[in-house]
């Protein structure tokens, strides 16, 4: 089996899991770490085993990295995609792909340029019982989607935000808990229900201090398929609970809670829905990122990774390549235009 070296731009919790996804998958291994702050940069190669650089342009340069993932914080992972892609290296970026549209298209273009591949991070696409929602939709099982709402209560103290001067911050955070943290959600949602057309919001910052951004986000959807949906997204919401994603139609109603599947109802059944259930449902209360970020599992990585890689070497593309990460991006983009400007948003946005 081929080897397949990897360099990761950004040396902080993240970068960590996917340090520990790639050594999981067999004849793949971390060749180096970069980061600005060499105190970070030295352990991280120290604990991982790996070369350690604080000019990632320097790590580029190596010949035997294949692919760059880029771990930095999300207003910064512009500059160094595009490097990376110049280098003639594929590029994975850790979600959001940027905070902004321009910025976002800045890396694909670059990457199409440079003709390597591109994938954005949304490790929640990869679990089991995502792929068998995705399915019965696919199918026809739910009929006509009239209703798709996402739910993110989820819970960050404030030593949380404290803990770094780029968090809750509108120059590199790029928002609050939809950017942050119910991306994962809402990128969910418009894969399952298809492009959104309008939104309506409101946001407000209710428990934390010294942020710029949301804690609380509503959002009310259309979607170009005439269906409606909801949005909430919170990192105001103690003790923190799963996040939820349930999709209804005129035949059925399927809902996830964080990685398992919480309602899964049609009206014509199948004898193979009990046992279904019996191996993805769960009655879970807490877990995933919820209260806690460093409690997510690396499994969507590695999966992710490996789907990522096989596109590489086989052709074709990811599921997840750079303009599909673009599209929660947009949508979260045109909830905070909303919420500023108390008015409907219509998708696209101009750039």
């Amino acid at each position: 089996m081929a080897r397949h070296g990897f360099g990761i731009i950004g040396c902080g919790m993240i970068a960590r899991f996917h340090a520990s996804a790639i050594a999981e998958m067999r004849g793949w291994r971390v060749i180096a770490g970069a980061d600005i702050c060499e105190p970070s940069a030295r352990k991280f190669g120290k604990d991982i085993g790996c070369c350690a650089y604080t000019d990632f342009r320097k790590m580029l340069e190596r010949d035997d990295i294949d692919i760059v993932t880029v771990c930095t914080p999300s207003g910064a992972h512009a500059e160094p995609a595009a490097a990376a892609a110049k280098a003639g290296k594929h590029v994975i970026v850790e979600k959001p792909l940027e905070i902004t549209l321009a910025r976002c298209d800045r890396i694909i273009d670059a990457c199409d340029k440079a003709g390597v591949m591109l994938g954005a991070i949304f490790p929640s696409r990869f679990s089991d019982a995502a792929m068998l929602v995705k399915k019965a939709i696919e199918s026809g099982r739910l009929g006509r989607i009239s209703l798709a709402d996402a739910y993110v209560k989820w819970w960050r103290t404030q030593e949380y935000y404290d803990s770094g001067r780029w968090r809750g911050t509108w120059k590199l955070d790029g928002g609050g808990a939809l950017m942050n943290q119910s991306i994962h959600a809402i990128d969910l949602l418009q894969w399952y229900a298809g492009p959104v057309e309008s939104v309506r919001a409101v946001v407000n910052t209710a428990a934390h201090k010294r942020i710029e951004v949301e804690d609380v986000a509503v959002a009310a959807l259309r979607f170009k398929s005439g269906s409606l949906g909801t949005i909430e997204g919170s990192t105001a919401a103690f003790p923190g609970l799963l996040k939820k994603i349930e999709i209804s139609g005129d035949r059925g109603t399927v809902g996830l809670r964080e990685d398992n599947i919480s309602i899964w109802e049609f009206d014509r059944k199948r004898p193979s829905d009990r046992k279904l259930m019996q191996k993805h449902g769960s009655q879970a209360e807490a877990g995933g990122g919820a209260a806690d970020p460093a409690a997510i599992d690396h499994e969507g990585h590695r999966r992710q990774f490996a789907d990522f890689v096989k596109a590489v070497e086989k052709g074709g593309h990811p599921l997840v390549d750079g303009r599909e990460g673009r599209k929660a991006v947009e949508i979260i983009l045109a909830i905070y235009k909303s919420a500023k400007t108390n008015r409907a948003v219509k998708l696209p946005l101009k750039r």
